[in-house]
């Protein structure tokens, strides 16, 4: 009688195993039919309201730090998308939570002329982009992220004439003081830093997660061995008040290596 039954319990997990497996794919197939929106997130006056108008519109309109979600249309690779620009103040920035499961991407905006003066704030902002998307179910795929080192063009070095050499200077700055600030909250989960060392206005977040790395125990954090996934860094900037055609190569902007990832996406 035992020998019988067996067999049958057996047929029956597996069959509750490949239902169960199909269910999972079905809910990430819809899933990634539904993520076409482009979410920008920073802190105020990083800059991501005028990329965003300067997308949509073809202008970058002068503005003023956002109190209110901003959506709109865009058309990439004759797809349709919508551009989310959430406000980067910290009353109002966890409305990105509510766009997350729509997301394809997340375009995280930072004034990298600044970034020496606010490096532990944005960071502290980051650790919070990226502790909510390791929290991403695996039935969801997760986001693209990119890190946007914004208004290269304002930083003052005379040694540098050449847009891919302000680009590259602008990336290794933002990159060396995030991942220093973020080692320094990851080492707060240990109690070996103090709260007035982490420098985040006086925010405790160490109960944040999300700064797992793939490296050898004992490590610093790098962006590149992060384990949620692939984050790619990109130099930017944008003139306020000026028309421009994307495709207008004389065009005084520069969001080109941005519109190329968008598009590598849909």
């Amino acid at each position: 009688m035992r020998s019988s039954v067996e067999p049958k319990l057996l047929a029956i997990s597996f069959i509750a195993a490949v239902l169960l497996a199909f269910v999972l794919y079905l809910i990430r197939r819809r899933s990634q039919s539904r993520a076409n929106s482009i979410v920008f997130v920073g802190a105020p006056d990083a800059g991501k309201t005028a990329i965003l108008s300067t997308l949509a519109f073809g202008q970058t309109f002068p503005s003023q730090t956002s109190l209110q979600t901003n959506t709109c249309a865009f058309v990439l690779n004759k797809k349709a998308v919508t551009l989310v620009d959430v406000p980067g103040h910290p009353r109002l920035r966890a409305e990105f939570r509510e766009h997350l499961p729509d997301a394809k991407a997340i375009v995280f905006v930072i004034d990298s002329s600044d970034i020496s003066r606010n490096g532990p704030s944005v960071a502290e902002h980051l650790h919070w982009v990226l502790h909510t998307v390791s929290t991403i179910p695996p039935s969801q795929d997760p986001p693209a992220i990119v890190i946007l080192a914004h208004k290269c063009d304002l930083l003052k070095i005379g040694s540098v004439s050449t847009t891919s050499s302000l680009e590259q200077l602008a990336i290794n700055r933002v990159r060396a003081i995030l991942e220093r600030e973020l080692e320094k909250r990851r080492r707060s989960h240990t109690g070996s830093v103090t709260i007035d060392e982490l420098g985040a206005e006086g925010e405790d977040n160490s109960e944040l997660g999300g700064l797992d790395c793939n490296g050898a125990p004992g490590e610093s954090f790098k962006f590149s061995e992060w384990e949620g996934g692939d984050i790619e860094f990109m130099g930017t900037w944008v003139s306020a008040g000026e028309t421009v055609d994307l495709s207008d190569e004389k065009r005084q902007i520069n969001i080109d290596g941005l519109v190329a990832w968008l598009e590598s996406l849909v």
